[in-house]
């Protein structure tokens, strides 16, 4: 096939032109003529960007006594709909599992049901030196990123001296890890306080996890990865003040990146109404890190624009509000934490990154796909359209005006926190590897074409 006219984004250079493709990849690029017996597709007006790359999402999680809403299946053709061809997800290591143990569990989940590629993380919920040594298999299996929790104490937190000894194991073997930056011990103590107060409506859910708490952690994270100089990362960062903790550590040599979340850029703590409030329906914003003061936004923006964020995942982990959410209806602390994300990433972005002026589109494509395939060792296969590249390939026209519903979606929750949002753009074609599985955002093969990813050594010299 050959891609005719389009306006091709690609990092510093883009330009209007013809992109080539055969089989599942990219082998030409320029001012191209059409082949004999080769379909043309004319792309006048469109803009054609490297398929999406999700860095965090949680599908078929087992979580607070229950299980996600959206499965491998409806998660992965959401992601594809809505311009994702590489989902990221955390593969997860449960209390007493090893590292092979949670890695055959997920296999098991992903089994013939991927709508787009898949690639894992590997977090995992304690530490011990059985994981530590572990670590080098799952490097060497495809997973070169891993996930430790500051936060969940009593559950998933770690200690101070616990995440020096893995930032120690991960720089000996060429890897990176994300931390949830909370500090878990006072969230654990204002949570207790709060709910023997009797205040217990989703309002304060944010309320037992203040700004400071994700500042302080990302401080003491840096003071202790300064002593290593190992590459990592923070995860859904969402403050300001978080921030500036991760510019002073760059500045003094930390090798820290950064992911922010849709939500922190367009949702805010009002979402969760007043202390007086009893309105459930806050329970859809239930999230940790929770929403923030409006006040955070442009910083976010900012760094996003100007290098201090490195990507833009979704920590896309949904319930329904009608069964699940409501498992917490009289005790915020039990509300499953976590809301849907993955089908509107792209266009959310592109509607209020670049066409508000926020973001170019190089930067557009950096943040959802490029930097994330160095990052996690998937480039160049993914995350740019070049010569020997993956065919996933997105034909994105500007012009269509949409407003968010959730009956609209293809994520099994039973709503979106974008209901009502102004959308411009659709994803008139998306190709994953050279296969056209989206026709004007609807998804038009019923067969998965996805494959699981093996990662490699990260790139972590990002911008």
């Amino acid at each position: 096939m050959l891609l005719k006219n389009g306006h091709i984004i690609r990092p510093g250079a883009s330009f209007t032109g013809d992109l080539r493709i055969r089989g599942e990849k990219i082998v030409e690029l320029g001012q191209l003529q059409p082949e004999a017996g080769e379909e043309v597709l004319d792309c006048s007006g469109m803009i054609l960007l490297p398929g999406g790359i999700e860095t965090h999402t949680h599908l078929q999680l087992e979580s607070m006594g229950t299980v996600t809403a959206d499965d491998f299946a409806s998660g992965t053709k959401a992601a594809l709909a809505g311009g994702t061809c590489t989902v990221l997800d955390f593969a997860t290591q449960f209390h007493g599992e090893s590292l092979k143990e949670g890695t055959e569990h997920w296999n098991r989940k992903i089994k013939d049901s991927l709508f787009c590629d898949v690639g894992y993380h590997m977090a995992m919920t304690e530490w011990n030196d059985d994981l530590r040594r572990e670590m080098a298999w799952a490097v060497d299996y495809g997973m070169p990123s891993f996930k430790l929790y500051m936060a969940y104490k009593n559950n998933m937190m770690v200690r101070d001296d616990e995440i020096y000894e893995a930032l120690e194991e991960s720089k000996r073997l060429s890897a990176v890890i994300g931390f949830h930056c909370e500090n878990g011990d006072l969230v654990d103590k204002v949570v207790r306080q709060l709910k023997e107060q009797g205040k217990l409506s989703p309002y304060w859910h944010a309320k037992s996890r203040p700004a400071e708490f994700e500042a302080e952690a990302i401080r003491r994270l840096e003071t202790i990865a300064l002593q290593l100089n190992a590459p990592h990362y923070v995860v859904h960062l969402s403050t300001k003040e978080g921030l500036k903790e991760i510019r002073r550590a760059r500045r003094k040599g930390s090798p820290v990146v950064a992911e922010t979340c849709p939500q922190y850029l367009l949702l805010d703590e009002s979402r969760y109404g007043g202390p007086e409030d009893d309105n459930f329906e806050a329970a859809k914003y239930i999230m940790s890190p929770p929403l923030r003061a409006k006040k955070n936004q442009k910083p976010l923006w900012k760094g996003l624009a100007r290098g201090d964020i490195q990507f833009v995942g979704t920590d896309h982990c949904s319930f329904r509000m009608k069964d699940q959410k409501t498992m917490g209806r009289d005790d915020f602390s039990k509300i499953p934490n976590g809301a849907p994300g993955i089908e509107l990433r792209m266009l959310l972005l592109y509607t209020y990154g670049v066409l508000s002026e926020r973001l170019s589109l190089e930067r557009y494509a950096q943040v959802t796909a490029e930097n994330a395939a160095r990052y996690f060792g998937l480039y160049p296969q993914k995350g740019i359209l070049a010569e020997g590249s993956d065919a996933d390939v997105l034909v994105l026209d500007p012009a269509p005006y949409s407003r968010v519903r959730s009956e609209d979606l293809l994520e099994k929750a039973d709503y979106t926190p974008y209901d009502g949002f102004e959308i411009r753009g659709r994803f008139r074609q998306v190709f994953l590897r050279g296969q056209k599985l989206v026709e004007n955002g609807q998804v038009i093969d019923a067969q998965p074409h996805g494959k699981w990813l093996a990662g490699h050594c990260p790139d972590t010299n990002i911008r």
